[in-house]
Parts: C-alpha cells; structure tokens; sequence
C-alpha cells in the first residue's frame, strides 16, 4: 500500500503534523538507556496513589448499587456528586462563595484529561485563522492543539511573573491597527506553576487579565482561558486565588483542572468551570466525540474526593517534589552558578525549571548543545518547543527542565552532566 499524501488526509491531519521533540527524546531514551531524562513531564512512578486507590476501590466494591452504577455509561457533562465537589474545593480555595462567583454545578463539566477540555472549548470558540495570545513561551501541547484546529498562536511577552498584561494590551493594539482584532477569540494563561517556566501569575495581573479581555471584546467575547493543572503542587508560598474568582459576572473565564499531576495521570479525570454560554455548545461537541467521560474513572475520583483520601495523598506527593526541587536549584547554584549568562527560574511548585543560556548557544536539536548533553548524560527539552510561531522572536537559548521522574542522585548527576556540556559548548 502506498504511503499517505495530504491529498489522503483532512486540513486538520495535516495541521495537527508530527511530534518531533517527543519522537526525538523517545528514540533518545530507549538508545541510551543510561541517560538522566530531565525532560519528560511526567510524575514521579513511586507517587503514583496504589494504596489510596486500592482503598476507594474497596469502597466502590463494597457497595454493590456503586459498583454497577460505576460500570455504567454517565453523561456527558459528568458526575454530579464529583462535579459538586470539585465546584466546592474550587470555591474553598478561592476564598469565595457560589454567589459571588455567580457560578452552579450546571457550569461544571468532566472530561478523559484536561487536554480534551482545552481541545473541546478550542473546536467551540475557534475557526481556522482565529488568533489566541499565548505567553512567549507556552505549554507546547496546547500550541499543538491550536494548530490542529487551524487557528493562531501569537506570542506575547512573558517573564519571572507569568504573562505580562502590558503585553496583552500591545498585542491588541497590533491586532486592531492590522483590522484582525475581531480573529482574537482567547487569552492562555497557566496561572499556577507554569509548563515550561514555572512561574505563578499575581493577583494583579490576573484581574488585569480579566479586565482586557472584557474592555476589549467587542461582537464577540475574548474569553481568558486558566489552566490550573499545577495548582496543587505547591511547596512554597501562599496559594492565590484563581483567574476565575476575578470574573465575578462569570462571563468571561473558562477554569481548567486536572488530577494528572496531583493524583494519577493514568485515571484520565479533568474538569473545568465554564462560562454559562459556553456549556452547551461545548457539551455539543463532547456528546459527538465520546457521548461522555469514562464513567468508572469518575467514581473513582467521587470516591477519592468523599473518603477525604485526595488531601492527604497531595501532602506526600508535595513533600516528595519539594525536596526534589531543592535538589535541582542546588545543583544549579552548584554547577551553573558560575557560568557566566546562565540564569534560572526560582518556581514555588509545579515540575519545572526553566533554564536561560548565553546567547550564543543554540539548544535546539540542531544545535551543539543537545547532542554533546546526550554524550555527557542528559535529556532536556529544548526551549524553542514552547514559543508560539506567532508575535516575537523565538529565542534559541532556553531549556525546560523537569524533576518530576528522576531520583534525587539522578538530578545531580544529570545536572553536573549539563554543566559539563554547556561548558565544553561554550570553551
């Protein structure tokens, strides 16, 4: 059989294209089965919840009418009594009141992930050339989803503090002078302990988020898009209350969760908060594709949620992240302090460090770099991955790193080995 032409495939096959980096450190991982992988972001295997699971399960067992109930097809928008308690967590939180936030479970949806719920509300809002802003850099994945469904990432400045609102507002006034403001239909933002850079977004810029989005929509409503997959990965610091919780008309926010990070990315359990004209067209879309989320996983996590498991479980998951955080700031300071041009992000959370180099030094796949940190050890994402292809110049000098799977000794020694290889890069 001959091989696929574009003439074979849908825009959107096309649009969708490859998954380099993935395909590259796979290939890279299974030939060098010695090397330090801080680029995968994924969560440490000992975490993973056995025993709280094998204890909710119990549970469902125990009762047959929730045991059967469990194997039976659910609805689209998911189950009620989890959709109830992650209403309340959220609202807990936030330090606010359903009133306040004028929001009910009926705004409350379940999906398999929080990549379908970014996908879904992506397919609803978004025709090809639609614009959505983006920080520069981004989570790569989400860029991914937008060009599957045609439409545009445009890159605005980041920093230390997330997505800078000025930023938002010069974006905007490009969009209105080139006459596209009418394309932009979404601000991104992951507002707890960005992928890649780590970063958390103040209180105030998430009000000025907020407040952008509305004064600018026009015809069409600029929705903000909040991805709180990393909230409950928080080690240092106070938590901050969600984008959400600035909109209290309610109109404007779209909330996205996960129990990816914080429990198990294997359940397959993500939710979100959306705006009340949001719902049924997105539940349109989710009915057509998969006529509702895994029933099963949904108990499950019901069940995680009601035996008051879930709190204890993040604690230890927590404490484990935050010594392995330690872990990898020290040996920066230790073997990249004295490097000249090379800087950090300090996060408080999350599973990534975002690391700035020379100039200079091209850490693409590429570039010198990435091959000599395979000889020397080390696995990294290069940074040019998470940069939308839209709005500023895509530097070439970054590096996400992840400290989410390997062994506290594992990120020392990959830390030293990308030590070794910037510096024989740059001697």
């Amino acid at each position: 059989m001959s091989n696929l032409t574009q003439n074979d495939l849908s825009r959107r096959a096309c649009w969708a294209g490859e998954e380099p980096i993935a395909n590259v450190l796979m290939a890279q991982t299974l030939a060098n089965p010695n090397l330090v992988s801080l680029a995968a972001g994924f969560i440490d295997h000992e975490t993973l919840p056995a025993e709280t699971t094998r204890m909710a399960m119990d549970a469902i067992w125990s009762d047959p009418r929730r045991a059967r109930a469990a194997q039976q097809y659910g609805t689209t928008v998911g189950h009620p009594p989890l959709r109830r308690l992650l209403l309340e967590r959220m609202l807990q939180a936030d330090g606010r009141t359903a009133a306040e936030m004028n929001v009910s479970i009926d705004q409350v949806v379940v999906t398999a992930g929080s990549n379908e719920l970014l996908y879904l509300v992506g397919d609803t809002i978004l025709d090809p050339g639609d614009i959505v802003l983006c920080g520069a850099p981004s989570y790569f994945v989400y860029l991914g989803t937008l060009a599957n469904l045609g439409a545009r990432a445009v890159g605005v400045d980041a920093d230390d503090d997330g997505l800078v609102p000025e930023a938002v507002e010069d974006a905007i006034a490009r969009l209105r002078g080139d006459g596209e403001l009418e394309r932009l239909k979404a601000i991104y933002v992951t507002s707890y302990y960005d992928n890649p850079t780590g970063a958390t977004v103040p209180a105030s810029r998430r009000s000025a988020l907020v407040e952008i989005a509305k004064r600018h929509s026009g015809r069409g409503r600029i929705r903000v898009i909040e991805d709180t997959a990393y909230r409950e990965l928080r080690y240092f610091g106070d938590d901050v209350p969600s984008v959400r919780s600035f909109d209290p008309e309610g109109d404007t926010v779209v909330t996205v969760g996960s129990f990816s990070k914080s429990f198990s990315p294997g359940v397959r359990v993500g939710w979100g908060v959306l705006p009340r004209d949001l719902v049924g067209p997105v539940l349109s879309q989710k009915g057509n594709i998969d006529f509702g989320s895994p029933n099963f996983s949904q108990y499950l996590m019901w069940t995680v949620l009601e035996m008051s498991l879930f709190d204890a479980h993040v604690r230890k998951v927590c404490a484990g992240y935050r010594s392995k955080l330690d872990t990898i700031l020290d040996a920066a300071d230790e073997h990249l302090g004295a490097i000249d041009g090379v800087r950090w992000v300090r996060p408080g959370g999350g599973l990534y460090v975002w690391l700035e180099l020379p100039d200079g030094i091209d850490t693409g796949l590429s570039g010198p770099l990435f091959p000599r940190a395979v000889e020397e050890g080390v696995l990294y994402v290069p940074g040019e991955y998470c940069y939308p292809p839209e709005g500023r110049a895509v530097p070439k000098n970054m590096i996400r790193l992840s400290f989410g799977v390997p062994r506290s000794d594992e990120i020392r020694r990959g830390m030293e080995s990308l030590a070794r290889a910037i510096q024989k890069v740059i001697g």
